[in-house]
């Protein structure tokens, strides 16, 4: 996979998050998982077509997921994934891959966006057929994470 590819998700997230949650989002090492790996808790998925075809998948832990919808929500606390939080924490998604999407035009690169797809388990696994995951993990604190694996091919 392309560096080029991945550093515009890194730059978009860590702007994103800054701005609507208020957090400033530490990037940790970026690393390549086997498939099948396993997810947390709560997983968004977003699909990538355009020059590059893949997927991002947004992965967390309720504990994270609370903090990003209240946040998202102007402080209202958040103690369960009720329609209103999940549409919140699908949209941060879509504006994470939408600054994505501009920085890769930027670049000289057309991408396009399917919408968010939410999932809720206990021992989610997730199986990438043909492509290489990239894990990008982000620390909104030292023991809070949001890693968004992608998978994506020219």
């Amino acid at each position: 996979m392309n560096i080029e590819y991945i550093n515009p998700f890194i730059e978009a997230s860590q702007t994103v998050l800054k701005q609507v949650v208020n957090v400033d989002a530490r990037l940790g090492k970026v690393f390549l998982k086997n498939s099948p790996y396993q997810g947390e808790s709560i997983l968004i998925i977003v699909g990538i077509t355009g020059k590059i075809r893949g997927q991002a998948i947004f992965t967390m832990s309720k504990g994270v997921a609370f903090k990003i919808a209240s946040a998202m929500m102007m402080g209202m606390p958040v103690d369960e994934l009720n329609e209103i939080s999940k549409s919140a924490l699908s949209e941060l998604t879509n504006m994470i891959l939408g600054n994505t999407a501009t920085l890769l035009y930027n670049k000289g690169i057309g991408i396009e966006i399917t919408p968010p797809s939410l999932l809720l388990g206990e021992n989610l696994q997730i199986s990438q057929s043909k492509m290489k995951t990239i894990c990008i993990p982000l620390y909104l604190s030292d023991n809070e994470i949001l890693e968004i694996d992608l998978s994506v091919q020219d």
